[in-house]
């Protein structure tokens, strides 16, 4: 099996330099946002760390891919297509704009369509996550002074901690109702959002976390940091990674009960084909 030590530290290399920009411009009097087509805002800041992610993967990976919210998909010169870097500059980019603290840029090489490295950091928490296939999950300020994190051993939905970013995104998606039954069967319902909602997870700091339309570079950071730590992740259909385009982490022990909960009712009582 291949390791992926040296990419993994090229990730700390890059949110070095995204820390370095992203906090350099958090709550500048002179921000520049606008909105993008699909109306999402996007800050001079968001731009700024993925061109300098670009340059850096540029001089240092220049056969290897790259995906980025701001300015889409570029190829190596080699075109190979064999490993992509995904990268979200800033995820959390409302909160950024509004000054509050809970944004991070989100990491992520792919190997085939496996993410294998994943890193999460959000320097105005002071906190970063961060794994790689078969070498665990950890969480620290750096790579020197990290720990170990495991998801929980919750095993009943009545006691597990569900964790979302919007419930109208449920109702858009036709399962506002099987999202609504779900937050009545768990014991405890939060709108941490974002990547936060799935670094909690991976901490065994709550149990659940689910999104019903998200984009890759939303994800493919988290996948790693979460299976690493012992939890599932999957799309609402169940088919295992980042590329459904919608979201459902568990510690694992949960993870069917809460699909079947998510399957609109009308889906669960029709009959066989």
């Amino acid at each position: 099996m291949a390791t992926y030590t040296d990419d993994l530290a090229l990730a700390h290399v890059l949110a070095d330099t995204a820390d370095s920009i992203s906090l350099g411009r958090f709550k500048a009097l002179d921000l520049r946002v606008d909105s993008k087509p699909d109306m999402t805002p996007v800050s001079d800041a968001d731009t700024a760390v993925e061109k300098a992610i670009e340059s850096t993967l540029a001089r240092t990976r220049p056969r290897d891919g790259l995906l980025g919210e701001e300015f889409g998909e570029r190829s190596g010169p080699a075109g190979n297509g064999q490993r992509r870097w995904v990268v979200d500059p800033i995820d959390g980019t409302a909160n950024y704009v509004r000054g509050v603290p809970v944004w991070a840029t989100l990491i992520a090489l792919l190997d085939g369509n496996e993410p294998v490295v994943g890193l999460v950091s959000a320097p105005a928490m002071r906190q970063r996550w961060w794994a790689a296939r078969g070498g665990g999950a950890y969480t620290g300020r750096q790579r020197s002074s990290a720990t170990a994190i495991k998801t929980s051993a919750v095993t009943n939905l009545s006691d597990a901690s569900l964790s979302y970013s919007s419930i109208s995104d449920w109702y858009d998606a036709d399962r506002g109702d099987a999202f609504m039954g779900l937050t009545r069967e768990v014991w405890r319902t939060r709108a941490y959002g974002d990547f936060y909602s799935y670094v909690l997870l991976a901490e065994g700091a709550l149990d659940v976390a689910i999104e019903p339309e998200v984009s890759l570079w939303d994800l493919a950071a988290l996948v790693p940091i979460i299976t690493e730590a012992g939890g599932r992740f999957t799309d609402l259909s169940g088919q295992p990674g980042p590329h459904g385009g919608s979201a459902v982490a568990t510690n694992g022990h949960l993870h069917t009960e809460v699909l079947a909960q998510l399957t609109p009712s009308q889906a669960r009582s029709a009959p066989p084909a």
